[in-house]
């Protein structure tokens, strides 16, 4: 079906014909009549955000946590140039973003115009793809193009730039069509590779499934064809930072996360493994360490639909290119075809020995004194909600290890973390977009005080919205992870990393028309949990914890997993000078 309507209509067209029910986003003049559009219709929710950067978080939130994708709208120049650290964000963790922004009219293109950048240009490697639509008769094909490549294959940010006179322009509006794009990733895996695997599975005597977002990105089906060929083969099974909740954390073949600040059992079982099976993961360097010491005597299998991925970082043995959810139904079709084989004497020694990882207790610590440990907090945080209906997003430091560490996550779709770019101030937003897109959840972002006021404003947009966001900031009034670095690796010089100047966080929530909550006292640590829960709207929740509480295990840089840095309480009083041991 063809119509002809405005540049700016067909914007607005195409987003109900995808589906896309929210948009986050900031006016300005390049893209006005755009949200003349938006002015006039009630299909789609805008939210005003008050800084670029937050509305494509705020997008990836919803994206993340509806396995949708987000949408973004932003003007020229400055606000373009704004989006581009979100861009590179859900680059760099495979999430389906779509940015739309304005550009100044063609025939000032390349003259140095008000508010001009060219947005292609700078955004080329933060994207997927990105295009600049010159014609309004192809706007419609690009915009459906766009979804298309933002959600098939590895997810990514896809930008579509539009120029103003495009915007204003009539042209002929096409629906989307299905499967007319020549972007179409190989889904289905290679069936003798993946026999190659279950023959491997069927001998191997201390296999590891080492599962990541990509699991979650493939759809809520993959995490239960993963969680059925984990019952069935009695594997273990890890998972990096972008995977928590594909396999649920009560789940008893649980090794918990694995790498820098990974479980010791995770990591001691990844280094020994004669059989690791990465489904979904890209051997980042957060996990691998030293690669010439990563799993040095195993079996590697790698599943993964971005044929780049494999074999980029570590050498695979078997390569599987294809989406997660279709290959694991093949994996288990063709290891139940073959009568369910397990090396079952050697697993059950396997297991022994992860039993006896697990008992040294690596998250083990003491909550003595008036003063909470971090730890402590995210415990009582744990125990507090656990049965709400929750999603946990985070911030980015010390408080997003100690959260992947103590919460524990039963579903996909439950965390929202920046893990390959490590984004300051992601949290805030992304919770606010996942708000929008579950209303009657419990929606908290365990912050940093640091991370946490790199987008502070966007504690407008949370009230404006009523949205009942819950900010736990766990303050320990340094930069927590670099002073962490700088005490263990830098001669203890804490060279700029704590702030002098500090807000009130109370008064600064009530300045903004919402609810502060201060708690220094362990003793009072649940009273002010169950305040902050129970709060209608959005609360800042300022959690004084201890100031030079360093996060454990750690594996330093340069070291392999089996030789990771313990805390004092795991290491039973063989500890050096430093409150810690190398294992």
């Amino acid at each position: 079906m063809t119509r002809q309507m405005s540049g700016a209509k067909m914007i607005v067209q195409a987003l109900i014909d995808q589906g896309v029910d929210t948009v986050f986003g900031y006016p300005g003049g390049a893209v006005l009549p755009i949200y003349d559009e938006i002015h006039q219709q009630n299909a789609i929710r805008h939210i005003l955000v008050r800084h670029e950067q937050g509305a494509v978080h705020a997008a990836e939130g919803y994206a993340r946590s509806t396995g949708k994708p987000g949408v973004v709208i932003v003007t020229s120049g400055p606000g373009a140039t704004n989006a581009v650290t979100g861009l590179t964000d859900a680059l760099m963790d495979s999430i389906p973003i779509i940015v739309l922004t304005g550009q100044v009219p063609t025939f000032m293109i390349g003259s140095d115009a008000f508010q001009e950048a060219d947005t292609v240009g700078i955004t080329r490697p933060c994207t997927k793809h990105n295009w600049l639509v010159k014609e309004t008769d192809a706007l419609s094909g690009v915009l459906h193009e766009a979804f298309h490549v933002a959600t098939q294959g590895r997810p990514g940010p896809v930008l579509v730039d539009i120029p103003k006179d495009v915007q204003f322009a009539t042209g002929t509006y096409n629906a989307p069509k299905p499967s007319v794009s020549h972007y179409q990733p190989k889904v289905k895996g290679d069936m003798e590779e993946i026999t190659e695997l279950v023959a491997a599975m069927e001998k191997a005597k201390k296999p590891v499934f080492y599962t990541g977002g990509g699991v979650i990105n493939s759809g809520p089906a993959a995490s239960q064809l993963l969680r059925e060929l984990v019952k069935a083969t009695g594997f273990p099974i890890t998972s990096t930072l972008m995977g928590l909740g594909c396999y649920p954390a009560s789940g008893e073949n649980w090794l918990g996360m694995l790498g820098m600040h990974g479980l010791y059992q995770a990591n001691m079982a990844m280094h020994d493994c004669d059989l690791l099976i990465n489904i979904g993961a890209r051997f980042d360097d957060r996990i691998t360490g030293r690669i010439d010491a990563f799993s040095p005597k195993s079996t590697k299998a790698h599943i993964d639909i971005d044929p780049s991925s494999i074999n980029k970082v570590i050498k695979t043995d078997i390569p599987i290119v294809g989406d997660v959810g279709h290959v694991l139904e093949d994996i288990l079709k063709v290891w139940k075809s073959r009568g369910r084989k397990t090396n079952a004497e050697a697993l059950s020694k396997w297991w022994a020995q992860i039993e006896e990882w697990k008992a040294i207790d690596c998250l083990k610590f003491k909550q003595t004194g008036k003063t909470i440990k971090p730890q402590h907090a995210l415990v009582r945080l744990e125990e507090l909600t656990r049965k709400h209906d929750r999603y946990i997003c985070t911030e980015v430091g010390q408080h997003q290890m100690w959260a992947a560490q103590y919460l524990g996550f039963e579903d996909p779709n439950r965390w929202m973390t920046s893990g390959g770019l490590g984004t300051m101030g992601y949290g805030f937003p992304a919770s606010i977009g996942v708000q929008m897109a579950h209303p009657d959840a419990l929606v908290i972002n365990v912050a940093g005080e640091a991370s946490w006021l790199m987008n502070m404003q966007e504690m407008g947009t949370a009230v404006q919205y009523r949205l009942p966001v819950k900010q736990f900031i766990l303050n320990n009034e340094r930069l927590g992870m670099v002073r962490q670095w700088q005490e263990l690796l830098h001669g203890e010089r804490y060279s700029q990393s704590w702030s002098e100047a500090l807000p009130d966080f109370v008064k600064l929530a009530e300045a903004f028309g919402a609810k502060g909550i201060l708690c220094s006292d362990p003793a009072d640590l649940d009273d002010a949990i169950m305040e902050m829960i129970t709060h209608d709207g959005p609360v800042i929740f300022d959690c004084l914890v201890e100031k030079h509480e360093n996060c454990f295990p750690m594996i330093p840089s340069g070291k392999a997993h089996n030789e990771m840095l313990l805390g004092e309480a795991q290491t039973q009083g063989v500890i050096d000078s430093k409150g810690s041991v190398l294992v």
